[in-house]
């Protein structure tokens, strides 16, 4: 018998040690979706519609998404403007923005919202470094625990006498790989980032 063809449990037994590789690499992914979200709303000195993905609007008694009730357009590397769809939503969407943590100082004409994207300052592009590699090492600990789940998986399948002990210790071997490659992808993402934040 080849190695790890006993892998998979009979029925009613729990996850085969493929079904538990084939989680933790999607629970990996979901990990690095989830810090490219985050990523996408720090502000930048350019301009991006992405800085508004976490700002809520409290449109017709409910918050909602400001790309739900207005259309965001970037005319210029300095400038965002918004359109309501229904203007006299306006207010409400201005209040949203002003109280949001980005720090920024939004006008409108009674018909369009324009909100300048000013120059950051060296000592708040320091800040939102800070704030990257905070994220960044949430990030990396989710992807450890991963790991570690997927390890106490195969524990147990060994246990179970499902698998064999040169399996766990090729599968551990395996989920340290995988674990490897997705810190190097979070590691990329955040040098990227650093990048774009300290571009003056």
């Amino acid at each position: 018998m080849k190695p790890g063809q006993q892998s998979a449990a009979p029925a009613g037994q729990g996850p085969s040690l493929k079904e538990v590789e084939s989680t933790a690499r999607q629970r990996m992914e979901k990990v690095i979706a989830a810090l490219q979200h985050e990523m996408a709303s720090l502000r930048t000195g350019r301009a991006s519609i992405n800085l508004f993905d976490g700002i809520h609007v409290e449109a017709y008694g409910s918050p909602m998404p400001l790309s739900h009730v207005a259309t965001l357009h970037v005319p210029e590397p300095t400038l965002i403007t918004i359109q309501p769809y229904d203007v006299s939503q306006i207010a409400l969407i201005e209040k949203a923005i002003r109280i949001s943590d980005l720090g920024l100082n939004p006008s409108n004409d009674g018909k369009i919202i324009r909100v300048p994207i000013p120059t950051l300052t060296e000592e708040r592009r320091r800040e939102l470094v800070k704030k990257l590699n905070h994220e960044v090492e949430e990030h990396r600990i989710l992807v450890r625990n991963v790991r570690r789940d997927a390890n106490e998986s195969f524990k147990k399948l060994l246990k179970d006498k499902t698998i064999s002990e040169d399996d766990e210790r090729r599968a551990i071997e395996e989920m340290q790989k995988l674990t490897d490659s997705y810190i190097a992808k979070i590691d990329q993402l955040a040098k990227a980032k650093e990048k774009e934040v300290m571009q003056v």
